[in-house]
């Protein structure tokens, strides 16, 4: 039995990590918290306050989830200690293999929820929001931007987080030229800020004739959803907005009224644009909320003290600027240039499975 007595001496190497987890987390403040904002519901008129109402339900989700995930932990940890104890004292091998899945998926559970702890920066609890441009290539780079798209809203399912569209323009023939999606759930930002950058497709193109390999970029923008309206202010006189009828086929996402908007931030140059909704004061909704976030997520990523030391800021898309690499031809392998995590199973990749490279990513910001 000595497999048994050796996964007994694994759980209890790993028990210190799992109490130093539960301080880490805070969860005394959270239950603290937790407590005060489920007496803020039971307040009469709580509920009429419906943006408020949402905020605090929020809230308590993201909290319960933190507290009932630690104590699933500390549960499992007990199941599987008692299970060698079981085994051990009556000999019965029959257990190991239980043992040895409930092990692996306990230490991989242990180790994604240790990550969370390191979500430590201004906007990393915050929704994401999520924009993708295609880089040169046409069709090619529009139809990667288009694949990419699919990958982020596979994942955020995975995830039981909720995605909103905020803008859509379709490609000329295929794929997208530029699409921006809302993330909601806990820490959304904190993970998928390391997708911020360029991401490079090697593959046979299904739009050459004489199937040749082509090399294709998209940029991947990712940027905190600001809640608070004051925490990002935007002077009227520092925005131009623009406007018109929206473009491209856009099937149900795209309204053909001259609703779609355009804001142009002055002092920065920064251009965002929204056509997916139905008035023109919802899509300039949605401009204001995804221009408060690009400026929040280049303040954060520049060190900056204030809005108004923002300049304006220029993504090249092209050799050289990747921060991962999707090959599906001569060879089939995902690999991130910052950190080397690879994946050789490119369809669970494209198919939303890029946690991987995201723990590899926020590890290597804590050994730095």
């Amino acid at each position: 039995m000595i497999e048994f007595d050796e996964y007994k001496g694994k759980l209890n190497a790993l028990k210190p990590t799992l109490t130093d987890l539960g301080g880490a987390l805070k969860l005394d403040d959270a239950r603290r918290e937790l407590e005060e904002l489920r007496a803020a519901q039971e307040q009469e008129g709580f509920w009429n306050d419906v943006p408020t109402a949402q905020k605090n339900q929020q809230r308590v989700s993201q909290l319960e989830n933190r507290v009932e995930k630690y104590a699933r932990l500390c549960a499992d940890w007990d199941d599987l200690f008692t299970i060698c104890e079981m085994a051990m004292e009556e000999n019965d091998a029959s257990m190991l293999p239980e043992l040895q899945e409930g092990f692996a998926r306990f230490q991989e559970e242990l180790n994604q929820t240790r990550l969370q702890t390191l979500l430590t920066g201004e906007y990393d609890a915050n929704n994401a929001i999520l924009t993708l441009h295609p880089g040169a290539g046409g069709t090619e780079a529009q139809d990667w931007a288009s694949m990419l798209y699919r990958m982020y809203v596979r994942w955020t399912e995975r995830h039981g987080f909720k995605y909103t569209l905020m803008d859509w323009q379709d490609g000329d023939e295929a794929g997208i030229k530029s699409a921006t999606i809302k993330i909601e759930g806990e820490n959304a930002y904190g993970y998928l800020k390391s997708e911020n950058g360029v991401h490079r497709l090697v593959r046979i193109s299904p739009f050459d004739a004489n199937a040749r390999r082509q090399t294709s970029f998209a940029a991947v923008e990712v940027m905190p959803e600001i809640t608070d309206s004051t925490e990002i202010e935007l002077r009227d006189e520092d925005i131009k907005m623009d406007v018109y009828r929206s473009s491209g086929a856009g099937g149900q996402k795209v309204n053909k009224t001259s609703s779609a908007v355009r804001l142009t931030h002055l002092p920065t140059g920064i251009v965002v644009s929204s056509q997916v909704e139905r008035s023109h004061f919802q899509n300039l909704e949605n401009c204001k909320e995804m221009l408060r976030a690009k400026l929040a997520e280049i303040k954060e990523r520049e060190h900056l003290e204030k809005i108004s030391d923002i300049k304006g800021v220029q993504m090249k898309i092209d050799f050289g600027s990747a921060i991962r690499s999707y090959v599906f031809m001569p060879y089939q392998l995902v690999k991130d240039a910052r950190t080397g995590f690879e994946n050789g199973n490119i369809g669970n990749v494209m198919d939303g499975d890029i946690d991987g490279f995201i723990n590899a990513f926020l590890a290597s910001r804590v050994e730095k």
